[in-house]
C-alpha cells in the first residue's frame, strides 16, 4: 500500500474520469486515488465503480448524496483519508487541468516542506486556454488575498496541492464551510497561520478540453467577501 492518495472531486466528468484514473496509475510512482462523487446524474461514479474491478484496492470511491460544493466535497475526502494510513494527502482536478506528471514534483516538494502547491503564477502567469477575463479574475483574487490577509503566497485560490497529513488534522475543517476560491484560500491561511511551511511548485495550468467548468458568480462573491472576514477574525484572535 502506497502513502500518497489524491482526491479528486467529480460532477459530471464522465468524459475524463477515465483517462484521468488510467494516466495517473500508468506512472511509476505509487498513488492512490479517492473519487468523492456529488451524485452526478451523468454516470461517472458508474465510471469509477467499473474500474474499481480493474483497480481493486488503489482506487476508492465516495458517493455523497447531492451537489454541496468543491469544498464540503474535500472536507468528506479529508476525513476519509485521515481514517487511514496515508501520508500525503493531494487535491486535484479530474479534467486535466492538473497535468498528471507534476504529482511527483509536489511529492518531493513535501519530503521539506508541509504543503506543496502547484502554482500558476508564482513565475509569471502559466495558464493555457483561459480567456483573459478569467486569467486576470484569478490572479487579480490571489493578489487580493496576499494585500488584505498577508498570506506569502502568489496563487491562494490553487487547488493542486500535497498536504501532509499533520496539516489536516490540526486544521479546523468543520468551520471550512465554504466552497471553490474561498476553501482552497481558507485552508492555505489557516495552515499558515499555525505554522507549517508552503512551497510553491510553478506549473502550467491548462483549461479543460471537454466537460464544463463548476465555477459561478456566487463562489466568486462568496469569496470577495469571505477574505475580508477571514481578516477580521483574524485580528480578533480566532483562526
Amino acid at each position: 500500500m502506497t502513502d500518497k492518495i489524491i482526491i479528486i472531486p467529480t460532477y459530471n466528468e464522465k468524459e475524463n474520469i477515465e483517462a484521468i484514473i488510467r494516466t495517473i496509475f500508468s506512472k511509476k510512482e505509487a498513488f492512490d486515488i479517492l473519487v468523492v462523487d456529488d451524485n452526478s446524474p451523468d454516470g461517472t461514479a458508474q465510471i469509477v465503480q467499473k474500474l474499481q474491478e480493474e483497480f481493486d484496492n488503489k482506487l476508492h470511491l465516495q458517493v455523497r448524496p447531492e451537489k454541496n460544493g468543491l469544498g464540503q466535497a474535500y472536507i468528506h475526502g479529508f476525513q476519509w483519508v485521515l481514517q487511514k494510513n496515508y501520508t500525503y494527502i493531494f487535491e486535484m482536478d479530474g479534467d486535466f487541468s492538473h497535468n498528471p506528471a507534476d504529482l511527483i514534483r509536489l511529492y518531493e516538494a513535501c519530503q521539506t516542506y508541509d504543503i506543496a502547491i502547484g502554482s500558476r503564477y508564482s513565475k509569471g502567469v502559466n495558464v493555457v486556454n483561459w480567456p483573459m477575463s478569467r486569467v486576470l479574475l484569478s490572479y487579480l483574487a490571489s493578489k487580493y488575498v496576499q494585500w488584505i490577509t498577508g498570506l506569502p503566497v502568489h496563487d491562494a485560490t490553487a487547488g493542486f496541492i500535497c498536504y501532509r497529513r499533520k496539516v489536516l488534522e490540526n486544521l479546523p475543517l468543520k468551520e471550512i464551510d465554504c466552497s471553490g476560491y474561498l476553501f482552497q484560500i481558507k485552508m492555505k491561511y489557516y495552515a499558515w497561520k499555525r505554522g507549517f511551511q508552503i512551497k510553491e511548485v510553478s506549473i502550467i495550468f491548462t483549461d479543460r478540453v471537454t466537460g464544463t467548468s463548476k465555477i459561478s458568480r456566487n463562489i466568486i462573491n462568496e469569496a470577495l467577501w469571505g477574505v475580508i472576514f477571514i481578516k477580521i477574525k483574524s485580528l480578533l484572535g480566532k483562526t
